[in-house]
């Protein structure tokens, strides 16, 4: 869920290349959920699965894909989420709400036969489990790629690390990285290629694309401040859905205009039980943690030991690691003094 800002955005398409040399920061829960609604069966749409009936797909793509980025010089650093600030509970009663619909269409679409729908709703299904996250973590810890454990929000966490200069970027695909101030959002950075357009048999391309904070706020004669305002009208995390028929540029008109929260909310019918002095509060000074980045050595032993448990294929991580050794070996990964 999260804001939609691309209307405002002005989003830049990007050669992952591009990246070459610099630490971004991962929003892992994001990038989780996305390897399990794309890494799927291609005949049934369940996700991958041990011969055990364990979920696999979020440890494919983080195994595959991790390195796929490291190739091209980026080194990642992946953000977990802590504690969710107690006023997110509606927006996850909401994601729960939706899932049980998407869990009803999945059993009717499987007894009708209906693939496209059983592919459509299985994805709308996915979950991440504690399991997953626990899985996720001595998986990237065995690859000698550091994570980090925020105290709250993820993506506010990743922001703090870039705003302080500790990594180039963020990755995320939910534009609430912007309102946490980082000063460059990556999206579509574990996503490039060509998608199919569900329930049609048309393909699009996907490609990373890069979002300056600096550069948006500038083209758009705003405050950071007022850029969360502008996000709180049009509907967050906290507050989803935002103010009934206001939309991106509308709520910039709005901060723009009245640029105050008083003067903005005065005159509106909040219909939520957070109070939006709360939500702006939360964006603006959210809880983080200083960390330092560290590059460890990988665990080759250990990665397929965890691997070969859920039954990969030993050729093909065996290629894999290579790839993994050799890019710590020939420093080909950023110099940490150096990134920026």
């Amino acid at each position: 869920m999260g804001v939609n800002l691309r209307e405002i955005a002005s989003p830049q398409k990007i050669e992952i290349e591009s990246l070459g040399g610099r630490v971004l920061a991962l929003d892992s829960l994001n990038i989780i959920y996305q390897f399990l609604s794309i890494i799927r069966d291609r005949i049934t749409g369940e996700p991958l699965k041990d011969s055990k009936g364990n979920v696999t797909s979020h440890l494919s793509g983080l195994f595959y894909r991790t390195i796929r980025i490291m190739e091209a010089g980026i080194t990642p650093v992946f953000v977990f989420d802590g504690r969710p600030p107690e006023f997110k509970r509606g927006t996850q009663e909401i994601r729960r709400q939706i899932k049980e619909a998407a869990r009803e269409n999945l059993e009717k679409a499987v007894r009708e036969g209906d693939r496209e729908k059983i592919r459509l709703y299985s994805q709308q299904t996915s979950h991440v489990t504690d399991e997953m996250l626990s899985e996720a973590k001595k998986l990237l810890s065995a690859m000698g790629v550091q994570y980090v454990e925020a105290p709250s929000e993820g993506e506010a966490q990743a922001s703090y690390m870039n705003s302080k200069g500790l990594v180039y970027a963020c990755g995320s695909q939910d534009w609430d990285s912007l309102l946490f101030g980082a000063e460059r959002l990556v999206r579509n950075l574990t996503l490039s290629g060509r998608r199919k357009l569900p329930g049609k048999e048309t393909y699009i391309s996907i490609s990373p694309e890069m979002i300056s904070l600096k550069a948006m706020l500038d083209s758009l004669s705003i405050t950071r401040e007022q850029l969360v305002l502008a996000g709180i009208l049009v509907g967050t995390d906290y507050n989803p859905g935002g103010v009934k028929g206001i939309g991106p540029k509308r709520a910039v008109e709005i901060v723009r205009e009245k640029k105050t929260p008083e003067s903005i909310f005065s005159g509106i019918e909040w219909e939520f039980d957070t109070p939006p002095e709360k939500i702006i509060d939360f964006f603006m000074n959210p809880p983080v943690i200083d960390v330092q980045i560290k590059a460890d050595a990988p665990d080759a032993e250990r990665v397929r030991e965890i691997l070969l448990g859920h039954d990969f294929s030993e050729e093909r991580i065996a290629k894999s690691l290579e790839k993994l050794v050799a890019l710590r070996n020939a420093g080909r990964q950023s110099s940490l003094q150096n990134f920026m």
